[in-house]
């Protein structure tokens, strides 16, 4: 199984960027779907961005689409997701996931087998 260590969040104002880093070990990313999740306060865990395991499929959630970017190395054996034009609704804890379904990727939590801890990130008006 593969372990999943998320890094990269933090506190910005609105308009900047992050980069959110996904830290796998035990088995390669490149095994796996994976994916970037969200959860705001009081709010239900939802999809951000998905890959698929041959890194040629991407999903991303309509609320982020032209402004998120989701990527793999196979290198570093990590997951990204880079963050531009950030706003106050992006405010959530992030968690990466890995799925063992069959591509595409999904997009809905219950399709992911392994989480990360979550970093938070939180973006200022």
């Amino acid at each position: 199984q593969v372990q999943l260590v998320e890094s990269g969040g933090g506190l910005v104002q609105a308009g900047g960027s992050l980069r959110l880093s996904c830290a796998a070990s035990g088995r390669t990313v490149s095994n796996y779907n994976m994916g970037w999740f969200r959860q705001a306060s009081g709010k239900e865990r939802e999809i951000v961005a998905a890959i698929s395991v041959s890194g040629v499929s991407t999903y991303y959630a309509d609320s982020v689409k032209d402004r998120f970017t989701i990527s793999t190395s196979n290198a570093n054996n990590a997951l990204y997701l880079q963050m531009n034009s950030l706003k106050p609704e992006d405010t959530a804890v992030y968690y990466c996931a890995a799925s063992t379904t069959v591509s595409p990727p999904p997009p809905v939590p219950n399709k992911y087998n392994y989480w990360g801890q979550g970093t938070q990130v939180t973006v200022s008006s």
